[in-house]
């Protein structure tokens, strides 16, 4: 699958962000009460703000440190994001088809794709903040769309978040999908990931994935 698992270099200014207030969070998600009170764009108003705050202020993960970032993306970020099904939508009706053990070796080899295609970009974070834009949700939503827009140098830079109200009385939001320029990062994977699947079963798209993952460790 060589590059086309990875975004085109020439992205990669326009989607740090994104990756950066997805999986690059230290204190973002210390206070999980808030989640089951706060509206989804309060929510991420607060977590955008302190992600950014956050990275500033550490230079090991402004350097791309993936161990660090890994290790805060599992402890922080993913009890926040419902990765299961933001995975199962990347890779699209062959999910059903796929075992447990497949499908649990895809949710790791594509969290770690995601951490590592970030990760080396992250020092880009330098001034920028967050607005987030008029909320048109109602109290009743189960899914509802945020729309931010990041500004520091250069263009301002739209980033929109989908997120899922969980189950169960204080369970809070989940992100399950989010928008850069008007591209989102479950369906550019879909694509790229489909023409894998269709070339080598979901066996090659993990296989793919893990020899991208070990190629991006020793670059």
């Amino acid at each position: 699958m060589n590059n086309k698992i990875l975004l085109q270099r020439r992205d990669m200014g326009r989607l740090v962000l994104a990756g950066a207030l997805l999986l690059g969070a230290a204190t973002a998600f210390v206070r999980p009460a808030y989640a089951a009170d706060e509206a989804p764009d309060a929510l991420v108003k607060r977590l955008s703000s302190d992600v950014l705050e956050t990275i500033k202020a550490d230079s090991s993960i402004k350097a791309g440190d993936v161990n660090k970032i890994m290790l805060l993306v599992d402890s922080k970020i993913m009890p926040n994001v419902n990765f299961q099904r933001m995975t199962a939508s990347a890779v699209g009706p062959a999910w059903r088809q796929a075992t447990p053990e497949q499908q649990k070796r895809l949710q790791e080899e594509f969290k770690a794709l995601l951490v590592r295609t970030y990760a080396g970009a992250l020092d880009q974070v330098v001034d920028q903040t967050v607005t987030v834009r008029p909320f048109r949700g109602s109290a009743d939503d189960k899914e509802v769309l945020v729309r931010t827009e990041i500004q520091g140098r250069g263009e301002p830079v739209q980033l929109d978040y989908r997120l899922e109200k969980t189950p169960g009385q204080g369970a809070g939001w989940k992100v399950y999908n989010l928008n850069v320029l008007g591209v989102w990062l479950v369906d550019t994977y879909r694509t790229q990931f489909a023409q894998e699947i269709n070339k080598s079963g979901i066996d090659g798209l993990i296989t793919a994935l893990a020899s991208r993952n070990k190629s991006n460790t020793k670059s």
